[in-house]
């Protein structure tokens, strides 16, 4: 005897592999996520309310288990699916940087950040050490908390840097409002990195201010190349003041 929702459940399932999540909503994708986890349980309404309740698809992913618990008809079980598939998407796009030159490769970059990032309700610092041939040897949340308040410290980022043999950094951190535009506080931690990092003869190549499906990058804007300069320009004027004394 068939069980309430397997019919439905199985022409989901047929339109995924014939067209893929194209015409999908996104409680119908969440729907098909819980289903790993209880394949014999209608996930329909569960399915809507934590759209309702979160918004979107990332948000979902997102959430704890804890704040997805709390959704009616939502248990240990049926959140497998979303929270494995959370954590194959994360590690699929690390592997694409890992071994890679990411200054080649700027799309695979953004959609790795946009896809761990975008969506946190807080500011998430994120770093990216590279080798010398400009391959991403790791990537690592290094502060959380917003950057005005929660400090990010440049001694902190080189210390780190130093211990994986990085040659060279790229800085990452999302906006929780969803504009991607760089404040203040964002060009001035940027400078104090880019600083600290030269000293210790660590390259700096982008500084991602990830927003709503947007970013704001300091090296296209030639950010980056001015603070560079700046440095040069700062060792040059000490270095002429001590051979005058």
């Amino acid at each position: 005897m068939a069980h309430k929702g397997e019919g439905h459940r199985e022409r989901l399932r047929e339109r995924f592999l014939s067209t893929g999540l194209e015409g999908f909503h996104d409680y119908e994708v969440i729907e098909l996520l819980l289903t790993l986890g209880t394949p014999r349980k209608d996930c329909k309404e569960a399915a809507k309310a934590m759209i309702k309740t979160f918004k979107c698809l990332p948000a979902v992913f997102d959430a704890s288990e804890d704040e997805l618990r709390k959704i009616n008809g939502i248990g240990p079980k049926n959140l497998f699916g979303i929270k494995f598939v959370q954590a194959v998407a994360a590690r699929y796009h690390e592997r694409k940087l890992i071994d890679r030159d990411p200054l080649k490769n700027s799309k695979d970059l953004f959609d790795y950040l946009y896809s761990s990032m975008a969506s946190k309700d807080r500011e998430c610092f994120q770093v990216l050490y590279l080798d010398a041939k400009n391959r991403v040897l790791a990537a690592e949340v290094l502060f959380q908390g917003t950057l005005t308040a929660s400090s990010v410290y440049p001694r902190e980022v080189v210390k780190s840097a130093l211990s994986r043999r990085a040659a060279a950094v790229i800085f990452a951190h999302n906006h929780p409002s969803g504009d991607p535009e760089p404040s203040a506080a964002d060009f001035t931690i940027t400078r104090q990195l880019v600083f600290a990092c030269m000293t210790m003869g660590i390259t700096v190549h982008e500084h991602l201010v990830i927003g709503d499906g947007a970013y704001f990058s300091f090296a296209d804007h030639g950010h980056i190349n001015q603070m560079c300069r700046q440095y040069q320009e700062d060792i040059a004027k000490w270095a002429a003041v001590n051979e005058q004394q």
